[in-house]
């Protein structure tokens, strides 16, 4: 191959009434594999690419029917696929790029995928917000099935009631998570202006995705860009108590519904009651008091996002029962107070959190819902900026609700900078500092024996992390399991 690295042309693509089989690189990703799946599910022949191919992404694309390639090369593309869909993690010197950018093969991105072939013939409900999106996405859709919408969905977590991330169906919604990262490397736009939302939601808005955004006011400008999308005819649900969502809807060409916990909201979350297994809170729309809800999930943050899903669904002129039916029946989300095990009274939960205020609202939300338990909370910095000193301050405060800290020292990263690493010892300290005991780790199995030693019946061990933390879950699960047996057996150390 040249030396010479050669670009795509903006402008070759093609219509999908053209197109039959189709090429994906990067096509072990979540969105990928799931837009994989829906053009699968529509009758178009898959193959795709990836340097990581391993279960259960590999199993599931094996399952459907789809061949996988191993590696990037050029000759992935000998077959002359009709379209190439281009994931972002796919860079411009990608010699599978590379070779696309030196044929004639029409390309698109995965947003531009999903608007070309399924938004045209569809309302698009579109979740956005710096937290909850996948929580909020996940419960609409959920309870749009259950209020027999069939509604079409794609969204960044597993859905515990069905066991996937998308779904086609036959109603005229389709629920997205709309991310506000960039788009592909010839297209380095948010991910979410290529939704044409009719119906958004934007559930909170701080700074965040450190290696693409240089503050919190690029991040503003692309929410902005968002906004502007809206037809008149649309509607925009969002969170008033982030002052920096309504300072993005200044402009909004649309209608606007607030909801909050604070007053003079148009949806008001009042009265909530935790308690191990569901909350219940009483919603007042227009000062008015509409019914109490019930949700399986802690936090007001959970709350906050069923506030959202309510005014969505009453917009579209379901009837509250069915709302109320559909957010009490919905199941959760695979890694949001996930509770894997329990063993001997020993609660461990899976948990996506990682910016500091999901992590401050996800303890905050156990604490209240197990206030008599010991809570442990194990913190993986796993992130592009969490692993940078940008939030260490932030961090110090985010752990106030855990009564022992576990933080791992962040694994290195070409994408770290010099000089600006997030320190695991220090926040310990911080922590420390602060009331709270906390302890630094350098690896996994020194966190592991820590808590095997450390945790007792009635402890609620929540691991936090966005990646799979080298499997802790289940070697913690197993680790509990051999202590209880052996103390069972009479054996001691």
């Amino acid at each position: 191959m040249s030396e010479q690295i050669l670009e795509l042309d903006p402008l070759r693509n093609v219509a999908p009434e053209k197109v039959t089989t189709i090429h994906i690189m990067g096509i072990c990703g979540t969105a990928m594999a799931a837009i994989a799946g829906m053009l699968k599910e529509d009758g178009y022949t898959i193959s795709g690419s990836d340097n990581h191919i391993y279960p259960p992404m590999s199993d599931f694309l094996n399952q459907i029917g789809v061949q996988v390639f191993s590696g990037y090369r050029p000759e992935n593309l000998a077959h002359q696929p009709d379209l190439v869909v281009v994931g972002n993690v796919i860079t411009k010197i990608n010699p599978e790029a590379q070779a696309l950018a030196a044929s004639r093969i029409p390309y698109l991105s995965m947003p531009q995928t999903l608007s070309r072939f399924y938004l045209s013939s569809r309302k698009s409900l579109v979740i956005t917000g710096t937290h909850g999106k996948t929580t909020a996405s996940s419960m609409l859709a959920s309870a749009l099935y259950d209020a027999a919408q069939d509604p079409t969905f794609m969204i960044g977590g597993i859905l515990q009631k069905f066991n996937t991330n998308y779904r086609i169906g036959d109603g005229p919604f389709f629920v997205l998570e709309g991310d506000e990262y960039d788009t592909a490397f010839f297209d380095k736009e948010s991910k979410f202006l290529h939704y044409q939302p009719e119906i958004a939601v934007i559930t909170s808005l701080e700074f965040d995705h450190a290696d693409i955004f240089d503050d919190l006011e690029a991040i503003k400008r692309s929410f902005r860009k968002f906004v502007a999308l809206l037809p008149p005819h649309g509607l925009i649900i969002a969170n008033f108590d982030d002052d920096n969502v309504k300072k993005v809807l200044k402009e909004a060409p649309c209608a606007i519904q607030s909801y909050g916990l604070e007053p003079n909201r148009d949806w008001q979350i009042t009265s909530i009651r935790p308690s191990p297994d569901a909350t219940v809170f009483d919603l007042v729309h227009e000062n008015k008091r509409v019914s109490d809800l019930k949700i399986n999930f802690a936090g007001r943050h959970n709350c906050m996002n069923a506030a959202a899903v309510f005014a969505i669904m009453n917009h579209l002129g379901i009837a509250i029962p069915a709302i109320k039916k559909g957010l009490q029946g919905f199941s959760g989300i695979k890694r949001r107070q996930e509770i894997r095990g329990i063993v001997k009274g020993i609660t461990v939960i899976d948990d996506f959190a990682h910016h500091p205020t999901a992590v401050l609202e996800t303890l905050h939300a156990l604490k209240h819902a197990h206030p008599q338990n010991r809570l442990i909370a194990v913190f993986e910095p796993r992130t592009n900026t969490s692993r940078r000193a940008i939030f260490q301050q932030a961090y110090g405060e985010a752990f106030d609700y855990a009564d022992i800290c576990v933080i791992k020292e962040p694994f290195a990263s070409e994408n770290d900078l010099d000089g600006n690493y997030f320190s695991a010892a220090k926040l310990a300290d911080d922590i420390c500092m602060r009331g709270r005991k906390a302890r630094a780790f350098n690896d996994t199995d020194e966190i592991l024996h820590y808590l095997q030693e450390t945790a007792i019946p009635g402890d609620v061990i929540a691991i936090l992390s966005n990646g799979g933390f080298d499997n802790i879950h289940e070697r913690l699960l197993q680790a509990l399991s051999k202590r209880c047996n052996e103390s069972d057996n009479g054996i001691t150390d």
